[in-house]
């Protein structure tokens, strides 16, 4: 998960400035967004302003598209790369050979392109000085396409297609869910460093994820999926029929969720 809702902006002198005068024809702005920071200073959102006003303002049919940082552009490419992950599994599973799993490559080689975007829409916020609740929830929100239902979705296709397996798929894609709206949450009382970024996640940041998509790599470079998933099939046939090897998302699930893992941030 990114840092940008921390990318943040301050008056030289700590002062902050008088709201600006509204435009004629236009609403008054609306009140500007503050954050105390580690020193006990009063941090300035200078560009939530602008961003507010364009989204709650009818200025025209492309006030969304203007109101958009180049942070969120970036942020958008990370829910892009989810996006054509789930449509790469899709277009195996519609498959007529399962032995043909190139669509399946193409759905694991999109995630890590995600993290890069994830990763990079942080420091392009940081770098530019704007922030913005749209932003974190857009960051939130790609995150959670990219790296809790995209990986959900490859293992469905490569075998985990019991019922009780995709109650494990659920529980994992669940557990990120609410990890991310935990860290929206509370990332304002989380103990920051000099540089105003949290010292540490709570639980395993969603982007771990990664590691469940290499392993599931291996998987289908060893031809292990389908009928072949490692650990077998227990209770065959019956109602409680189901792969072993999906504890491991279960497993992951609860370590997002954990308030007593704290991961410290690079």
């Amino acid at each position: 998960m990114s840092k940008r809702n921390t990318a943040m902006s301050t008056s030289s002198n700590g002062i902050v400035p008088k709201d600006a005068a509204a435009q004629p024809g236009m609403p008054p702005p609306p009140p500007r967004a503050y954050n105390l920071d580690t020193k006990g200073t009063n941090t300035l959102f200078q560009g939530a302003d602008k961003q507010k006003m364009l989204l709650s303002s009818d200025v025209g049919h492309f006030s969304l598209i203007q109101a958009l940082h180049m942070a969120d552009l970036i942020t958008l490419l990370n829910g892009f790369c989810g996006v054509m992950s789930i449509i790469s599994s899709l277009r195996y599973a519609l498959g007529d050979d399962p032995h043909k799993v190139n669509d399946i490559w193409w759905a694991l080689a999109f995630l890590p392109f995600g993290f890069f975007f994830d990763a990079f829409d942080g420091k392009v916020a940081r770098w530019r000085g704007k922030s913005s609740l749209m932003g974190q929830e857009l960051d939130s929100l790609a995150d959670l396409i990219s790296f809790g239902v995209a990986p959900a979705m490859v293992a469905f296709v490569i075998g985990f297609r019991s019922t009780l397996d995709t109650y494990g798929l659920a529980f994992y894609v669940l557990c990120g869910l609410t990890r991310l709206a935990r860290f929206n949450v509370t990332v304002s009382v989380l103990p920051k460093d000099a540089t105003g970024k949290s010292k540490y996640f709570e639980g395993t940041p969603i982007p771990t994820s990664l590691a469940m998509d290499a392993l599931m790599a291996y998987w289908v470079s060893q031809d292990w999926i389908l009928d072949n998933l490692p650990l077998g099939v227990w209770l065959e046939g019956s109602l409680l029929e189901f792969h072993p090897a999906i504890l491991l998302f279960v497993a992951h699930g609860c370590l997002m969720t954990s308030r007593t893992i704290r991961i410290p941030k690079p």
